[in-house]
């Protein structure tokens, strides 16, 4: 999820002085994830990774802080059965489901469940530039942790999706997710460091293709993006709206109306999403279920009239297919230049660097 592409990169890079005091908040201990999914980093080679089984985001310090000169070229093929094999387990009883890459080392960290079902064990596994693979100890790491205060009940379908992705913008952690109120779909930021976590925003939106208001519907992956100098959430939902929703509005309670600006397509699902500059222009990559890896034009979304009729195709902002990048599961902004995805069209999984298009 995250992201990652989801960091304002920018206030990411900020120096440890000016994030002292969060680091300064993490303990030692044993860092007790009870489930592995979305990821963001912050500042200083802080992770913070989405735990929906706990209903928790935690922060983990890797120490990860030393800088990488040049470009980072990494091509693992069957890089699950590579995992898997430091796991000491077969390619089968490994879930991949988020990686991210460390805006100082350019390390890559991929959270895994081991086993699967709800005895799943969580699994940090750092790649570093060689294309070595870690493990990162959670038995005594300095970390920090706060609830998800209103996620669904432990014994609820939706529990899984209590949390669906997290990145960190501008000194706090955008979470999205499920609640368990009427109006379930969530979006909250949490101070960092944590404070006590507060219940959130409710989103609403038109979905052109389903021809109705939704607040069920949770954010599949969103990555924050700034509009005329303003901080919006852009969050891709099934099948496959994209809804802007200003950062100022993630208040406690706030039942917030997000802006449909495109129609992607119905019967698809969005995986991942990143977004770039390229010969002076802004661009988006949607990594998706079924339609390949999208290229939103992202220059002026500000311009693209909001959808709030029913829609039979697709609408608003245009896309085209990035015919050469297959079967993406996951991909990540490396530097200005390069991406790194995870693909498994030929069967199993690789990991590899690619030229951003």
């Amino acid at each position: 999820m995250r992201t990652s592409t989801l960091l304002f990169m920018a206030t990411a890079l900020l120096s440890s002085s000016m994030f002292g005091a969060a680091t300064d908040s993490l303990k030692a201990g044993k860092a007790a994830l009870k489930s592995a999914g979305p990821l963001a980093f912050g500042p200083d080679g802080v992770l913070f990774v989405g735990d929906s089984a706990g209903a928790a985001v935690f922060a983990l310090d890797t120490s990860d802080r030393a800088p990488v000169s040049g470009a980072t070229k990494i091509e693992i093929k069957g890089v699950n059965e590579k995992i898997a094999a430091v796991l000491g387990t077969a390619a089968d009883q490994i879930l991949v489901n988020d990686l991210v890459v460390n805006p100082i080392s350019k390390n890559v960290y991929i959270s895994v469940s081991r086993g699967r079902g709800p005895d799943a064990i969580p699994v940090i596994v750092k790649v570093d530039g060689a294309g070595k693979i870690s493990t990162l100890s959670l038995d005594n790491i300095k970390f920090a942790t706060v609830a998800i205060s209103n996620a669904p009940a432990a014994d609820n379908r939706n529990r899984t999706s209590s949390i669906t992705d997290v990145a960190y913008v501008k000194g706090n952690v955008v979470v999205a997710g499920l609640s368990n109120e009427e109006f379930s779909s969530n979006l909250r930021s949490i101070p960092c460091p944590f404070q006590a976590d507060s219940k959130g925003a409710s989103v609403e939106f038109y979905h052109g293709s389903h021809r109705q208001f939704e607040t069920n519907s949770p954010v599949r992956t969103f990555l924050p993006f700034t509009i005329n100098n303003q901080d919006f959430i852009l969050a891709a939902y099934t099948c496959t709206p994209l809804v802007k929703v200003p950062v100022s509005d993630l208040k406690a309670g706030n039942k917030v109306m997000g802006t449909t600006i495109a129609e992607l397509g119905a019967g698809n699902r969005p995986l991942d999403m990143i977004s770039y500059k390229k010969d002076g222009h802004d661009y988006i990559l949607m990594a998706n279920s079924s339609r390949g890896v999208m290229k939103l034009e992202a220059d002026h979304l500000d311009t693209y009239k909001p959808i709030t009729t029913p829609i039979a195709d697709k609408a608003g902002v245009p896309y085209s297919t990035v015919a050469d990048w297959k079967g993406v599961q996951q991909l990540e902004k490396v530097d200005d230049t390069t991406a790194i995805i995870l693909s498994d069209a030929s069967g199993t999984m690789d990991l590899r660097t690619m030229m951003l298009p």
